[in-house]
């Protein structure tokens, strides 16, 4: 049976098995074998990680044809407000082409765990917190979507795929949803679990 494994990835790990640097990877808190990520989360951003054992699978899930929206909380340096949301809504022009978010808007700061090391906190400037969803994954898309509207991204944390979230995933931590097919689980995916 395929199985999908949700993983709520630290700040500074890799999305890999294998580093010849030395740095974290996914071998430091995953022991499930013959698994493989769904997409990439860069090494200084932090929450779900999606990792399955179906081929089939992990292209559905990254395949740019379904595009599944990916849900992030980044705080940014500034006070972003909903006028700011609706310059990404309405989408900003980056190096590599136009970028928009499908939903965004101002948040409390979410109940997060502890990033080590801590951001660092300016007197002199202020931040916030946006909650916004991509449908795409581009290299630090998140980020430079922000700091195009003049709001550098401090800390970004994927709460998200699809259907799929890091509630009740300690940080470090797994979660492991089963299914007879692949099918089941894609749907999972896009439905939520049932």
């Amino acid at each position: 049976m395929p199985k999908l494994v949700l993983f709520n990835k630290p700040y500074h790990v890799l999305s890999q098995f294998t580093d010849e640097a030395g740095r974290k990877t996914l071998a430091d808190f995953i022991k499930i074998k013959c698994i493989y990520p769904a997409g990439r989360l860069d090494y200084d951003s932090e929450g779900l990680l999606v990792l399955t054992d179906n081929g089939q699978l992990q292209s559905l899930i990254s395949h740019p044809k379904y595009k599944l929206n990916k849900t992030y909380w980044a705080q940014v340096e500034g006070q972003i407000n909903s006028n700011d949301c609706q310059k990404l809504i309405n989408g900003v022009e980056l190096k590599d082409g136009p970028a928009r978010a499908i939903k965004c808007k101002p948040i409390v700061p979410p109940n997060l765990w502890d990033r080590i090391p801590p951001i660092r906190q300016r007197q002199t400037v202020a931040d916030s917190w946006v909650e916004l969803s991509i449908a795409e994954g581009r290299n630090r898309q998140v980020r430079r979507m922000t700091a195009a509207i003049g709001f550098p991204t401090l800390r970004l944390v994927r709460a998200q795929i699809g259907q799929l979230n890091i509630q009740d995933i300690g940080l470090g931590e797994t979660k492991t949803l089963t299914g007879k097919t692949a099918a089941d689980l894609f749907n999972q995916v896009l439905k939520g679990p049932q």
